[in-house]
């Protein structure tokens, strides 16, 4: 857990610095950097994007709480039991597929040319290769053939309008005693 935090914090940070640098230093992106209406467009798509994330990935981690933890003995932010249900039935990596869209909510809010087109994209592509080479070979560790089975049935992600709904519009658990 606290290696993904690092590894978030280098995104959105390092993001950030190396993009405002690589800004200043080009004259186009340097004058979309201080251009009033560039921002007056990207700060207000930016915020928005930021909080639909925020609320998903709330929802999605409600749900891995909710069906993803059996018995007591579960650490924090952990889980033991597969889920499968609600948007979970129908993509594996809900979480991941709106997290794509958390360094891109952070760059329209800087305004930053830079990392916007070319960093937010590289960043995505990384965190591809992380599902795909650790959070995939890792649910198969713990859960098995179960996991397996699993993966031959549901994709890693989905943008059917049925899916996206169940993401988007989330409503209430049917047991509130986990929140």
């Amino acid at each position: 857990m606290i290696l993904r935090i690092i590894i978030w914090g280098m995104f959105l940070i390092g993001g950030s610095f190396l993009s405002v640098y690589f800004d200043l230093k080009f004259v186009f992106t340097r004058n979309l950097l201080v251009n009033f209406w560039w921002h007056f467009v990207t700060l207000p798509i930016g915020a928005v994007l930021l909080w639909v994330v925020i609320r998903i990935s709330r929802y999605t981690g409600r749900l891995l709480a909710h069906y993803g933890r059996e018995g007591d003995n579960v650490a924090p932010m952990e889980t033991n039991k597969l889920v499968t249900a609600d948007v979970y039935s129908c993509m594996r990596h809900p979480m991941h597929l709106v997290l794509f869209f958390f360094p891109l909510s952070f760059a329209l809010i800087e305004g930053s040319f830079v990392f916007i087109f070319i960093v937010v994209p590289a960043e995505i592509l990384i965190i591809l290769f992380l599902i795909k080479f650790i959070e995939e070979p890792g649910a198969i560790k713990k859960f098995g053939s179960s996991y397996r089975e699993y993966m031959n049935k549901v994709p890693m992600f989905s943008f059917k309008k049925e899916c996206l709904k169940k993401m988007i519009f989330d409503k209430p658990l049917p047991d509130s005693r986990k929140n």
